[in-house]
């Protein structure tokens, strides 16, 4: 079987750092599985790695979608497996890294067969929602109890999918037991987890950072291209913070005092997604850190690459 390494854990722990300095011990290529650094032309908001701090190391589905372009989980794990499999084909080692818990779980446990998608009573869904805040989870919870218990209500996205799914069908969600795994390859799942505090302290430098590399200018040339700001992607955080100020709704402090505490937040519900995963190995703090990347080399001799 082919060895498969996936790098997650909260955003701002270093993710891209620590899959990075793997990639050159190991001979390995990068597949990312953020699900915003798919979109070309949202650099700076999602973290994207600049070409010149990748070190020659290959990184695939990055800048694949345009921002008009609707891309789900089920799209994802086609893409990611396939790139994977032509990784493993070369004798490379895939590093799968990125914080989308759903598109992780979605390339190695597969999901189920889903109808397509309603754009008509997604987009009543979403002008609901739009209207009441937290009143698809209610309704979820009314039809679903099950389903609406495995989603926050913040997540619009996934609310939105799990009621279409159960309008359109008037049936359940599918079991995960209809899903196909992947197959043929040995996987060890690493995830970093520095302290709270830590990483509380790293997002809020990181949010300043980001409004103070450009990321104002970067929306401004967005829609200058012919973008509306209704595009899925400006509904991420940082995105939507910098629009709100261009258009004069919030002020810059607010704007960036607003994206620290949303990433928080994020960052949270990642962790929480993460310890659900019996199978995810933890590293006690940040990718760049030096102790971290011996112990994660470690767990790769010892549990993936053993000699």
């Amino acid at each position: 079987m082919h060895p498969l390494l996936i790098v997650a854990g909260p955003t701002g722990a270093g993710k891209s750092n620590l899959a990075i300095h793997l990639a050159q011990v190991y001979s390995g290529e990068l597949v990312n599985c953020d699900s915003l650094q798919l979109y070309r032309g949202f650099d700076i908001g999602t973290a994207k790695t600049p070409a010149a701090e990748r070190h020659g190391i290959p990184h695939h589905l990055l800048d694949v979608l345009d921002a008009k372009m609707v891309h789900s989980a089920g799209d994802y794990s086609r893409l990611a497996r396939a790139a994977v499999a032509e990784i493993a084909g070369r004798g490379k080692l895939p590093i799968v890294v990125g914080g989308t818990g759903f598109y992780i779980r979605a390339l190695l446990d597969g999901l189920p067969a889903l109808p397509p998608r309603d754009e008509v009573l997604r987009a009543r869904l979403e002008a609901r929602e739009a209207r009441r805040p937290g009143s698809l989870h209610r309704l979820l919870t009314r039809l679903e109890p099950s389903a609406a218990a495995r989603l926050h209500p913040s997540d619009v996205q996934r609310l939105v999918r799990a009621l279409e799914v159960r309008l359109v069908t008037r049936e359940p969600m599918p079991s995960t037991s209809e899903a196909a795994p992947l197959t043929g390859y040995r996987v060890l799942q690493l995830a970093l987890n520095p302290p709270r505090e830590d990483l509380a302290r790293a997002i809020a430098l990181r949010s300043r950072k980001m409004f103070a590399a450009g990321l104002l200018d970067e929306v401004r040339g967005l829609l200058a291209s012919g973008l509306t700001g209704d595009e899925k992607p400006f509904e991420s955080i940082g995105y939507k913070q910098a629009l709100g100020h261009l258009r004069g709704e919030i002020t810059l402090e607010a704007a960036i005092e607003s994206t620290e505490i949303e990433t928080r937040q994020y960052a949270k519900r990642q962790r929480t997604w993460l310890r659900g995963d019996s199978r995810v190995h933890w590293l006690p703090g940040f990718g760049n850190d030096p102790a971290i990347q011996r112990a994660a080399q470690q767990e790769v001799d010892t549990l993936l690459l053993p000699r």
